[in-house]
């Protein structure tokens, strides 16, 4: 009896889709294995036991003995299609022979549910122990990832303010311009506007100070360096033009006449006037470089912060990054073996649920017994039958002609009316005769 099964892989972890093998040697290993139990003693015994001994068996009590299961060994094979290789087609036969079409059905029916039965038992089994060992594994492995994790946390808590910082350095440099650092470029810039504009403040104060002595030393000054004193610009314009219509009516006039006089009295009092605004002005450009000067000190204490804090991030760049790749590894490790237990789980609840050993169609005898068919033994007979007559002529050659045996003639004696004591030696041959 034949039986053509076809075997599967599990569903767990297929990539190429549910029940493909990704390679040949998983489907290599799985028939491997339906060959051992095919093998296997206590599968042999089972099927035996369930199919009952034959009819003709006289000790039924011993049945199956370790004869009867070596026997039903020799008499079950597991082979590959015609024309393929054992272990490359996912297609192989469970053949069986018995002493008759029935009895060879209901062992082959037993056999592949025995085998199926075991082969379960197998996956159980297997998928236990790699339980067992996957739920150790992630043990471990959730420890190391929450060790991992705490000298992270650890490291981005002393670094505060800055972690998103130190996540930006710790990322490829395509990732752009830190706010960090654009930051300190922006406080850089205004540092130098800020000292710049101080700069002046002290330029101006200089120049203020020396027009306080001789105001026509303000007269001298460039505009721009009093945009800031716009009071100070105006009577310095004034006092230019005093003098300038002073000039006017002297060239025309002698300093004794009443214009003349005036204009004087006017410039007097412009100067007199722009002596106390110079006062004034001096005391506000004062301020202002005290608060110019202050800006500088506050920018660049700011700066120097900035550079202290850069220079912090950049001395924990290499210790952060070695923390999270190991941090990312460990929880991709763990990733990993949550995966594989979940599949292994599975693979236990399937091993109880489906086989992986799939029957095609029911099981068939073929129309003639396993065995010589009638032309062969035919062909036997004759071939025997001459075997025997050339032994006999040859027997017959070797033995010479034959010679007839003539038999003894009795030798007859008279017959006396003596006693059989005068015959003497001649007595064996009357009573042979």
């Amino acid at each position: 009896a034949t039986q053509a099964l076809v075997a599967r892989n599990d569903t767990n972890g297929a990539v190429d889709g549910p029940g493909k093998f990704r390679h040949s040697d998983e489907l290599k290993a799985v028939l491997e294995t339906v060959l051992e139990l095919s093998k296997s003693r206590s599968v042999l015994a089972k099927a035996l036991a369930e199919v009952g001994p034959p009819a003709n068996t006289s000790d039924v009590s011993s049945w199956p003995s370790d004869q009867d299961v070596a026997d039903f060994a020799d008499a079950v094979k597991v082979t590959a299609p015609k024309g393929a290789e054992f272990g490359k087609t996912e297609v192989f036969y469970l053949k069986v022979k018995a002493s008759d079409r029935t009895r060879a059905l209901k062992l082959v029916d037993a056999l592949c549910r025995e085998i199926e039965f075991q082969y379960g038992k197998v996956r159980n089994h297997r998928a236990a122990s790699m339980i067992d060992e996957l739920v150790e594994a992630e043990r471990l492995a959730r420890r190391d990832v929450e060790e991992a994790t705490a000298r992270l946390t650890a490291m981005e808590e002393t670094v505060g303010g800055d972690l998103s910082e130190l996540r930006n350095l710790h990322q490829p440099s395509g990732a752009g311009e830190s706010d960090l650092r654009r930051k300190a470029v922006e406080i850089e810039n205004e540092l130098r506007q800020a000292r710049v504009l101080a700069a002046g403040r002290d330029e101006l104060l200089r120049a203020l100070r020396d027009a306080e002595s001789d105001p026509n030393r303000l007269l001298a000054l460039p505009n721009g360096l009093l945009e800031s004193q716009p009071s100070l610009r105006k009577m310095k314009d004034g006092l230019i033009d005093a003098q300038v219509r002073t000039s006017t009516l002297l060239g025309t006039m002698s300093p004794a006449h009443p214009s003349v006089r005036a204009a004087k009295i006017a410039e007097s009092e412009i100067t007199g006037r722009l002596q106390e605004e110079l006062t004034a002005a001096i005391r506000g450009v004062e301020m202002d470089q005290r608060l110019a000067n202050d800006r500088v000190t506050n920018l660049t204490r700011s700066v120097d912060n900035i550079h202290d804090r850069l220079q912090n991030l950049a001395g924990m760049r290499a210790d952060y990054t070695r923390l999270v790749a190991e941090a990312e590894q460990r929880s991709q490790l763990l990733a990993d073996v949550e995966r594989k237990l979940v599949d292994a789980r599975a693979s236990q609840a399937g091993a109880n649920k489906a086989s992986l050993i799939t029957r095609l169609d029911d099981a068939d005898t073929g129309s003639k017994p396993v065995g010589p068919s009638k032309s062969l033994l035919l062909l036997a007979g004759m071939l025997g039958g001459l075997v025997v007559g050339l032994a006999v002529l040859l027997l017959a050659a070797t033995s010479g002609p034959m010679v007839p045996v003539h038999p003894t003639p009795i030798r007859r004696a008279a017959i006396h009316p003596t006693p059989e004591s005068t015959v003497g030696s001649d007595l064996d041959l009357i009573e042979a005769a």
